[in-house]
């Protein structure tokens, strides 16, 4: 047993070296001497139970800290009374194994050791998963820092799971994963489904660390990561080399991942707008014909609803058909609609790219999943998804940027208010539409600073937004939804006035859907697509606004010539970038300064905005307080956790 002291010291002289010349602590960190720097709020036992060896990270008190390497290699002589003891635990491990508990503290989501250190190096050296330990607790006092936040949601989650072994580094995660298998962290959960989510962990990072981690990330946060692409089961089904065989798939998912989810934002577009379809053909027959009337770009769009049952869905469809008959027969184009579920998204992208579609559209976030898994399984085929602030590397994505638009109709609403109270109709609270609710708002006390939006949610559970807009005298002036399906009202949309004569329509926002879409497929045509593809630790949004002609406001001819004058003034400043609606001091309903004079929100904020202007009556809802209807594409891309 000598033999394997010496093993051990040998480990930990190398591992000592290693942090001396890295300039690291070459010792077990004490947890005392980091409680003497964090106000804690008290202690909780756990009782007994096994906790994994890799999260336990020092010991308690300063005593033994210099006798073990930072990894836990013994560090004493190999003669000393300390050798002895530890070769004495190594042959009662090897013959019967250590049974008797240690005692240890947790803190932060890591384990410190008061009672057994020895017992711990000998596991760690002979290369145990985890050990019985006799556990307590330590809760830091609750502040806004992110790791500590991080820690409750990790308490929350321990309290409904009684797991320990997952570890994630960012608050949010353990929500998701909750999510991920139909759970929360309130309830606790079926101890069948903890079983099921502890073996697929642990086969996941057998995989996963035995390619010694390559990618840079936790095993935790990677586990999540594969999660949304392939299922919980495949994990207790599929072969270590499968699991290892599919992260080298989703590495670059991983990579963007560890880069803190880094989005590159294109807001413009390579070729100019002004750019004529008849010239980007010219091009593509000067140099390599790709496409031809016999051969040309097979084009699918997916839509989550049927186009007469959906505003969202419509306007994609008139985009669709825009597309098809701007290229002359050099593009055909397929639809799939009523979309749904992950099943029928799914099935829908095999069946796309089984006709040969090289490009395939996907009109909401809610079929991210899929289109994500698909994007892996088929490389060579470009799959979009229509959406904003999401970070998967093998999908891009694209949206408008609404809010120039918004910021237009909210000037002009004010000038037209009778009393300055107008009304405003969303959607959902999903990212990038809370930045149109207060650039409406901005446009709107630019014009008159006494302005006051009064927000309701169309998707809102008990708000009947249109009785409550039309019997309040107090508005005469009101914000719609902005799209209108075949069988509506085309009143009720855009900007509207309530007059003694009825509705009257002032101004629309328009989505440009099939000059977009014609932008992009002109990447693709020209080869410019491959040639500029996303860095392997970056997602790549396309997010285009009125400078690149895909979004507008179309106004009322009964709109007076001065009011007209107005917005084409505002506009024209819009699209030269002299006017930012998000530029000089700005503040939130709380009373916040978000934007101090002289400065101005970067286009990461106005995308990820998650409060609303002073000048807003409202609130934005809790997920429970929506339409189930919502609920998929939120759970991907809204601003508030389920």
């Amino acid at each position: 047993m000598v033999e394997d002291y010496t093993k051990a010291h040998k480990k930990a002289e190398k591992e000592y070296r290693s942090d001396v010349g890295s300039g690291r602590y070459p010792y077990l960190p004490a947890l005392d001497d980091i409680l003497g720097e964090t106000p804690v709020q008290g202690q909780i036992s756990l009782g007994i139970q096994e906790i994994p060896l890799s999260m336990i990270v020092g010991t308690k008190t300063t005593g033994r800290q210099n006798a073990f390497s930072s990894g836990f290699m013994p560090l004493l002589g190999e003669k000393s009374e300390f050798a002895m003891k530890w070769s004495n635990l190594f042959k009662a491990q090897m013959e019967e194994g250590l049974r008797d508990p240690i005692l240890v503290y947790e803190f932060m989501n890591r384990y410190y050791v008061q009672e057994g250190n020895k017992r711990v190096s000998v596991m760690k050296y002979v290369g145990s998963y985890s050990i019985t330990a006799d556990v307590t607790r330590v809760l830091p006092e609750k502040n806004q820092n992110p790791e500590n936040e991080t820690y409750y949601e990790y308490v929350d989650f321990y309290e409904v799971t009684k797991l320990n072994e997952i570890v994630f580094s960012e608050k949010g995660r353990y929500e998701k994963l909750a999510r991920l298998v139909g759970q929360d962290l309130v309830t606790p959960w079926p101890i069948e489904v903890v079983e099921v989510v502890r073996s697929a962990f642990l086969a996941f990072t057998d995989a996963y660390e035995g390619k010694g981690n390559l990618y840079g990330i936790t095993s935790g946060d990677a586990f999540l990561i594969y999660l949304q692409i392939f299922s919980l089961d495949s994990l207790l089904s599929e072969s270590k080399s499968t699991v290892q065989n599919r992260l080298a798939k989703i590495w670059k998912e991983l990579m963007t991942q560890s880069n803190n989810n880094s989005i590159e934002l294109l807001e413009a577009p390579q070729n100019p707008p002004q750019e004529s379809v008849a010239k980007t053909i010219k091009k593509i027959f000067t140099s390599t014909v790709r496409y031809t009337e016999k051969k040309p770009l097979l084009v699918a769009f997916l839509y989550e609803r049927m186009e007469e049952d959906s505003r969202w869905a419509y306007g994609h469809e008139l985009g669709r058909i825009e597309l098809e008959d701007a290229f002359f027969g050099l593009v055909k184009t397929m639809k799939f609609a009523g979309c749904d579920s992950d099943e029928k998204v799914s099935e829908a992208l095999e069946k796309a790219c089984a006709e040969g579609c090289t490009l395939i559209f996907t009109t909401s976030a809610s079929m991210m999943t899929s289109a994500l898994r698909a994007a892996i399984e088929h490389p060579n085929v470009h799959i979009l998804n229509c959406s904003v602030n999401l970070s998967q590397n093998a999908v891009r994505t694209y949206y408008s940027r609404m809010y120039e638009a918004k910021f237009l109709m909210g000037a002009l609403a004010a000038s037209l208010s009778e009393t300055g109270l107008i009304g405003y109709v969303a959607d959902m609270p999903a990212y990038g539409l809370i930045a149109n609710i207060n650039a409406f708002a901005i446009g709107a006390a630019l014009v008159r600073p006494d302005a006051k939006i009064l927000l309701k949610w169309s998707t809102q559970k008990g708000v009947d937004w249109r009785n409550e807009l039309t019997w309040d005298e107090s508005i005469s002036v009101i914000s719609g939804p902005d799209f209108i399906r075949p069988d509506e009202d085309a009143r009720e949309f855009g900007l509207y006035q309530k007059t003694q004569a009825g509705l009257v329509r002032l101004a629309a926002p328009i989505w440009q859907w099939g000059k977009y879409d014609e932008l992009i497929v002109k990447t693709v045509m020209d080869g410019s697509f491959e040639a500029q593809p996303p860095r392997s630790d970056q997602a790549m949004n396309y997010w285009y606004g009125m400078s690149a002609g895909v979004i507008d406001v179309i106004l009322s001819e009964k709109l007076s010539h001065n009011s007209k004058r107005l917005v084409g003034i505002l506009r024209r400043l819009l699209i030269s970038g002299d006017l930012n609606p998000f530029e000089g001091e700005l503040h939130s309903q709380d009373g916040e300064i978000k934007v101090q004079a002289g400065e101005k929100l970067s286009s990461e904020e106005i995308i990820r905005m998650d409060w609303l202007s002073d000048n807003v009556i409202g609130e934005i809802p809790q997920m429970d307080q929506l339409y189930d209807s919502t609920k998929n594409t939120l759970k991907v891309s809204g601003v508030k956790e389920a």
